[in-house]
């Protein structure tokens, strides 16, 4: 795919941006404000992301329904209109080849959003003759605002009542008189939202939620900052924690499948290969650390290889150094491993996720 470039590029040079690839696009990877400032404005306040490099998939037509229930997980014909569902996207060997959030917006009309995987491929493949329309949309922006004051801070400016909008619930509606589809949706661990608006309308959305949510304390967040509060949340990235070598099983992801259902892309493989896990998805953490463990790095528990982590960060909130990663099946919550070296690694413990509000209480707010 050609580069994609994001409408608020010029906004975040303005901030001083670290700008890098993330899916085809340059994202805020960085920010002149210190991630650990932003990390507290998101816990604290609420904070902005761009996540515009997400990518945005119109289904359209007749069959439209037929094919999001094909290729998700999950029974989307519960799914009604304003609502939306997370799924994982399954090879034909039942193995995690991108994932998603689906949502409902009309009769007929569904707008399937994803990262970094093989999404656009399989749906067109899907579609081989179905009357149903599969559009990519780079016009589409994707703006994110997470944290316990976008609630209040949405309402003063939203005609629509949002103190109601439930979790993975969407409303067409208007802010700072932009048309807008706004969501109950985020990666943070946080009560927040997902505001699709057009390309031509976003860079005025971005400039006044950042002026009018200043005295709020909302600020500007960037990549650095979304990696740590999601590993706090113990929320998954593709294809770090999840990907093609791995089953839903394996990943916790699990509660995303609907074993009623009687058909859907990779079920049969899925299903056959359920109990036959070889890894579990958990967290670990030590205080001995003030910086990241290593990527990349293996586990260990008395001399024997025993996982690997796979997405570190440093939580200064929690004075800990987090990781999420794959483990033995056997190794339970509680457990003291090493890492990267078998005899004289940093010890860490084995964590049940997220780290960050266990009950999610925030996100559920």
């Amino acid at each position: 795919m050609t580069k994609r470039v994001s409408e608020l590029e010029n906004e975040h040079k303005k901030l001083g941006a670290g700008l890098g690839d993330w899916n085809d696009m340059d994202v805020a990877w960085s920010y002149a404000t210190s991630a650990e400032k932003e990390h507290d404005a998101v816990r604290e306040a609420a904070g902005l992301f761009d996540v515009s490099a997400l990518k945005k998939i119109w289904i359209t037509g007749a069959d439209a329904a037929a094919l999001v229930d094909h290729v998700a997980t999950r029974d989307m014909s519960r799914i009604y209109r304003g609502k939306s569902a997370y799924n994982p996207l399954l090879t034909d060997e039942g193995t995690i080849c991108d994932d998603n959030i689906i949502f409902h917006i009309d009769d007929n009309k569904y707008l399937y959003v994803h990262g970094a995987g093989s999404s656009l491929q399989r749906l067109q493949d899907a579609a081989k003759g179905r009357d149903v329309e599969v559009r990519f949309d780079d016009e589409l922006h994707d703006l994110s605002l997470q944290g316990q004051k976008a609630l209040p801070f949405l309402q003063r400016f939203c005609p629509a009542e949002l103190d109601g909008l439930a979790y993975f619930h969407q409303v067409e509606t208007e802010l700072f008189g932009r048309k807008v589809l706004l969501s109950r949706t985020g990666y943070s661990g946080e009560r927040g939202y997902e505001i699709f608006v057009d390309r031509k309308d976003v860079v005025d959305l971005w400039n006044n939620i950042l002026g009018e949510g200043e005295s709020d304390g909302i600020m500007a967040c960037s990549f650095n900052c979304l990696d740590k509060i999601r590993i706090e949340a113990g929320l998954l990235f593709y294809p770090y924690d999840m990907s093609e070598e791995f089953t839903p099983w394996e990943v916790g992801l699990g509660w995303t499948i609907s074993r009623k259902k009687p058909g859907f892309l990779g079920r049969d493989a899925l299903m056959a290969k359920e109990g036959k896990e070889k890894v579990r998805i958990a967290g670990v953490s030590t205080g001995a650390l003030t910086e990241p463990m290593e990527g990349g790095a293996k586990l260990y528990r008395d001399g024997q290889e025993v996982g690997v982590i796979n997405s570190p960060g440093y939580s200064h909130r929690m004075k800990k150094s987090l990781a999420l990663v794959h483990v033995d099946p056997t190794i339970a919550d509680g457990t003291i491993l090493r890492v990267g070296d078998a005899g004289t690694g940093v010890e860490v413990t084995v964590d049940p996720l997220p780290f960050f509000d266990p009950n999610k209480a925030n996100t559920h707010a």
